[in-house]
């Protein structure tokens, strides 16, 4: 993982406001949002689930692969061109991943 994924990562999981190159993390009051090149690619929402739901916003890049990789629970790998998200079938579109306690 590069640095900025991890550096990335650990501020979009403790709602920490982040810019560093083409990453950036924002607080906003109902969510943290963590996007790449401008583009939001996940939301931790601040409901009492902590939901995460994450996208490639029309980017199946390696770098937007690489950045939702480095969230705890996603697992995105690639296989003749398309996306699998866990293991199944992915089409970038926003999902949510799963429930995580507080």
């Amino acid at each position: 993982m590069r640095k900025i994924t991890a550096q990335a990562v650990q501020a979009f999981e403790n709602a920490t406001p982040f810019k560093s190159g083409n990453t950036q993390v924002e607080v906003t009051p109902n969510c943290t949002i963590l996007k790449l090149f401008g583009n939001p690619i996940a939301y931790r929402y601040n409901d009492p689930e902590r939901t995460l739901s994450i996208t490639n916003c029309g980017w199946p890049t390696a770098t937007t692969r690489e950045r939702l990789n480095g969230i705890e629970g996603v697992s995105i790998s690639q296989s003749a061109g398309l996306w699998y998200l866990n293991g199944v079938q992915w089409d970038g579109k926003l999902t949510d991943v799963n429930v995580l306690p507080l």
